[in-house]
């Protein structure tokens, strides 16, 4: 059954609250992984290995470089689960 964007973005944010110890509730749609979470590439690749056994997608390491947003990663997460 595929998650709503709501449902994606909270356990997104649990997955960087892990990774990073940001604050889930910082963690919004239109925040930038890089210049406003401050999340490295580094992390960014355990954030999206996490995300791919947490959702149970597969998300291309050419693909990675297009998320830059958390929305971008939300609607790829839905998309790849239809």
């Amino acid at each position: 059954m595929a998650l709503s964007n709501e449902e994606v973005l909270a356990g997104l944010a649990e997955l960087i609250t892990d990774e990073t110890g940001i604050a889930a509730d910082t963690v919004e749609l239109d925040k930038s992984f890089t210049d406003d979470l401050d999340i490295d590439s580094i992390s960014m690749m355990t954030i999206v290995v996490n995300a791919e056994e947490k959702f149970d997608v597969k998300i291309p390491d050419d693909e990675v470089k297009n998320l830059k947003t958390v929305n971008d990663a939300v609607t790829f997460i839905v998309k790849a689960q239809a």
